[in-house]
């Protein structure tokens, strides 16, 4: 992280929190132990996970979207590791945008790790993500938790996603670490768990592990491999009748709206909020780099 004044600003979707550190030309560097340092609740400013707004021309590992998208979401879990994608992260980046002037309502492209996304910035606030099209490898895991096993329907969203359906949310247990799950071998590098209950028809709510950041309030790129689980189990899955599917995903900090298409691209649509700015202390910053 530089030692020059630093700018942040706080925000949620559906109250899954972020950092946002502004750097439009790559400047600042974010080792893991400063996304750390700035994530943790107690001693930092506190979130799920750190966006680092920067222009994809100046950044190595989007360059090759800067035609497509101006601006790259480089994003980090509160663990300092980097992440392919976060579906709420995206409405926040792009609100942030958006009230910093940057960007203008209606359509907006933004590159990820996991791809170039399309958002399209209401007026009245809320943000409609197109979060792309679902993988369903075949291969898949057992899930348990305190004695209780469940089959979990693997879905990739550009990051990967074990989906569980049970009776109650609460037999996920205290998701203060990753729930177990067999075999191993399916996720390598990790993963994250969703539990689900159902509230109505095309109604459910769900509870997420998120890889590298533990149970979160919400997940963006979860709710929507929950509502590709969901049309799959309910058989109303669009490529086979035609129809597009919306699934209500009520998670603890709020609710997004899921809809897949016939073509299989998903849009996810909520809100974003901007809650706080300023800058970084002199001595936090040191203490960051320590």
């Amino acid at each position: 992280m530089s030692t020059s004044r630093i700018a942040f600003l706080k925000g949620h979707g559906t109250e899954n929190d972020f950092v946002i550190i502004p750097d439009p030309d790559n400047a600042i560097a974010l080792p893991a132990t400063a996304v750390v340092a700035l994530c943790d609740r107690r001693a930092g400013i506190g979130g799920d996970g750190l966006l680092h707004v920067v222009r994809s021309a100046a950044h190595p590992d989007a360059r090759g979207m800067a035609a497509e998208a101006e601006w790259f979401m480089d994003y980090r879990n509160s663990d300092g590791s980097v992440a392919e994608m976060c579906g709420n992260g995206v409405r926040v980046f792009a609100g942030y945008l958006q009230r910093a002037g940057l960007v203008a309502d209606g359509d907006l492209a933004v590159a990820t790790r996991g791809g170039v996304k399309k958002v399209h910035l209401a007026k009245d606030g809320d943000i409609t993500v197109s979060m792309g099209r679902a993988g369903l490898p075949e291969t898949g895991v057992t899930v348990t938790v305190d004695g209780r096993s469940w089959p979990a329907r693997n879905v990739d969203m550009g990051n990967p996603h074990a989906v569980v359906f049970v009776d109650d949310l609460r037999h996920a247990g205290p998701l203060l670490s990753t729930p177990p799950f067999s075999p191993a071998s399916v996720y390598p590098d990790g993963v994250n768990v969703e539990f689900v209950v159902d509230r109505g028809e095309r109604h459910v709510a769900m509870r997420v592990h998120e890889r590298g950041s533990g149970e979160t309030r919400s997940c963006g790129t979860g709710a929507c491999a929950v509502a590709v689980a969901a049309a799959r189990r309910d058989g109303t899955d669009p490529a086979v009748t035609g129809s597009p599917v919306t699934y209500t995903v009520d998670l603890p900090g709020g609710r997004l709206l899921i809809t897949e298409l016939p073509d299989g691209e998903i849009e996810m649509t909520g809100p974003a909020v901007i809650v706080a700015e300023g800058t970084l202390d002199s001595s936090f910053r040191e203490a960051a780099l320590a």
